[in-house]
């Protein structure tokens, strides 16, 4: 059977409709658990619609997640309460060819579970850096909050964008960062022909921001860089932490050491009590990284440490990965004690 747009549309209603039902029933866990779920809702909706079958086992990089025939879909997930989440790489190395129409299912277990569904180039409304540049989708609450589709800003539609190579994808980028700080300074990666990216963003100084705004950042950064509990000698230990900073908060640091053992966040006091300074940093941001913990996206976690972990578990698993780097002390005998 030649399946259309509508009838998918139908079926991925309600698809979303039973995966809301059982999210409230109790609530998925984890990014993994969800998409399995998806996967299964899918086929099941479409045993007898489509000869085009699920594949159970992808490539861990294919995009979209989930391909039958023709159509597509992207699963997001998040424990918290929002819509909005980091996406699929710029690159879409992985792309699976014979997908024409994509389709985004996102399971929200914050504030009251539900699962929605959307269509992904209308879903797209930001594009940002890490590694490399990746987009951000939200789906809307209602028509009235609904944010222009990025790829409209840009004057492009979705299907030609993906076709263009790296570089003249980077110019649709340059322009909308130019577009969305007009007044502001932009930092510039260089600026080449090239498959890294590229992407200049509006940078604040670290040394010029609020107390509250430091710890937050510190906070963030030290959860997803368990690194930089390795000895003082160790090269690039906060590489990861500076680039963090800089390509999700748009903040540029110019000296590693302010973040973590500067004396001014390992020793605010003053004190003459020693210790190792990286130890005394952490010490005073445990209720911020816990907080970080239970807040910050999913995504992020799997980029940084190349897992999906649920929320309650991410510090204990933040412990395991700091005592098998850190030298001279344990970070799991010292840290989040009470």
């Amino acid at each position: 059977m030649i399946m259309d747009i509508l009838k998918f549309q139908d079926i991925l209603m309600n698809c979303c409709g039973q995966l809301t039902a059982e999210a409230r029933s109790a609530v998925f866990k984890s990014s993994q658990q969800f998409e399995n779920r998806v996967r299964e809702v899918l086929d099941e909706h479409t045993q007898n619609l489509m000869t085009a079958k699920i594949d159970f086992e992808p490539h861990p990089q294919a995009f979209p997640d989930i391909a039958i025939g023709e159509f597509g879909v992207e699963v997001k997930f998040t424990l918290i309460d929002t819509w909005r989440s980091v996406a699929n790489s710029v690159l879409e190395t992985q792309r699976i060819e014979s997908v024409k129409h994509i389709y985004i299912i996102f399971g929200k277990m914050g504030g009251i579970p539900e699962v929605r569904f959307a269509d992904y180039e209308s879903s797209v409304i930001h594009v940002r850096t890490s590694h490399v540049p990746r987009f951000e989708v939200e789906i809307p609450v209602d028509r009235a909050s609904a944010k222009d589709s990025l790829f409209k800003v840009f004057g492009i539609r979705y299907n030609d964008f993906r076709k263009l190579p790296m570089h003249e994808k980077m110019s649709h980028i340059r322009k909308y960062a130019r577009k969305i700080h007009p007044d502001g300074r932009l930092w510039w990666i260089e600026d080449k022909v090239t498959d890294e990216h590229t992407l200049p963003v509006k940078v604040r100084l670290y040394t010029k921001l609020k107390t509250t705004e430091k710890t937050k950042l510190r906070a963030e950064a030290a959860l997803l860089c368990p690194g930089i509990v390795k000895p003082s000698g160790s090269r690039d230990k906060y590489d990861d932490v500076v680039l963090f900073v800089l390509t999700y908060h748009g903040v540029l640091c110019h000296q590693a050491r302010d973040l973590f053992s500067a004396g001014s966040v390992a020793n605010p006091k003053n004190d003459d009590e020693g210790g190792l300074y990286i130890e005394r940093a952490l010490k005073l941001i445990q209720n911020e990284m816990r907080t970080a913990a239970q807040t910050m996206d999913d995504a992020l976690f799997v980029e940084y440490w190349g897992e999906s972990v649920m929320p309650a578990k991410r510090i204990e698993r933040w412990l395991e990965k700091a005592d098998a780097v850190a030298k001279g002390w344990i970070p799991s005998e010292s840290l989040f004690l009470d």
